[in-house]
């Protein structure tokens, strides 16, 4: 749904301003406007994803598709950088054979409906991605309003030509190709952190903190955590009491990811290796890793 209003808003937003870029021949309308056809198009290789991430497991995929969603981030952020090498290109170019734009109240007015076109997208991306966990969309929601922001810097082009200095679109135009390539620079490393198995430490340490606070855990290690898609796994090694049967062992475990569940947000599976050994008193059992950071 966050996808489909998305493409819609966003996809009449840029239909708009290539009227008016027609019309006008602004330069840095050009750039916002094929900044924004690019982020409508993005909607459609996260929709792919979100489509592959519902696929259940299979003996080629035994941990299922949702990596898929990784792999859509990077054509978003290939799709960013195509954007900005068109605009920076186009910019440049009048800068080299300058025309000045017309019809400025109409680019002024384009803008502003840039600008509100993308900052609802934005609104909506966020909103919806950290609710689900996805790192892709509310990047992708952060980058739309960041678009937000370039539009409104068309309508100071706009100003800029009209108090007589045309140069002033162009150098808007270069201005928004420079926040583009910002936007692929911080999309690409988070994008790839992921694609890394990297986790926020604090988060991690959250699930240490947890799963050493059930009752029956003696020790706790070898804990890790990743992202798959929108949700996180867990994997770790408890010891419990030696005396304890097969059965009452693996009641703890369950306890373990019960309380993992309930605390750790977005956390979608615990993978548990439950060890024997000698109970301890509670006050010497050692805190868990990164428990007391910052």
């Amino acid at each position: 749904m966050a996808l489909k209003w998305s493409l819609a808003v966003l996809g009449i937003t840029a239909a708009f301003q290539v009227v008016i870029v027609v019309i006008s021949g602004s330069v840095a309308l050009l750039a916002d406007t094929i900044h924004n056809f690019g982020d409508a198009l993005t909607a459609l290789p996260l929709g792919a994803a979100f489509i592959l991430a519902r696929r259940p497991a299979s003996r080629r995929f035994p941990y299922g598709m949702h990596r898929s969603e990784d792999l859509a981030g990077l054509v978003i952020v290939a799709l960013i950088l195509f954007s900005a090498a068109v605009a920076a290109y186009e910019s440049i170019r009048r800068l080299i054979d300058p025309s000045e734009p017309t019809a400025l109240v109409a680019v002024a007015i384009a803008g502003a409906v840039g600008f509100l076109g993308n900052e609802a997208v934005a609104i909506f991306r966020i909103r919806v991605g950290r609710e689900i966990g996805s790192a892709a969309l509310v990047a992708d929601g952060k980058h739309a309003r960041v678009d937000g922001l370039t539009s409104l810097a068309v309508l100071g082009g706009a100003i800029g030509v009209a108090l007589g200095a045309p140069i002033a679109d162009p150098l808007v135009g270069l201005a928004i190709s420079a926040v583009i390539l910002r936007i692929v620079w911080d999309s690409a490393k988070e994008i790839g952190e992921r694609m890394l198995d990297g986790i926020d430490p604090v988060k991690l340490a959250q699930i240490e903190n947890v799963a050493a606070g059930v009752e029956g855990v003696n020790e706790l290690s070898d804990v890790r955590a990743r992202w798959l898609g929108h949700s996180i796994r867990a994997e770790m090694r408890i010891a419990v009491n030696d005396g304890l049967s097969v059965s009452e062992g693996h009641e703890v475990a369950q306890r373990v990811r019960g309380a993992l569940q309930q605390e750790v947000e977005f956390l979608g599976d615990a993978v548990l290796d439950v060890r024997p050994t000698r109970a301890r008193p509670a006050e010497s059992i050692p805190p868990a890793v990164g428990a007391q950071a910052g």
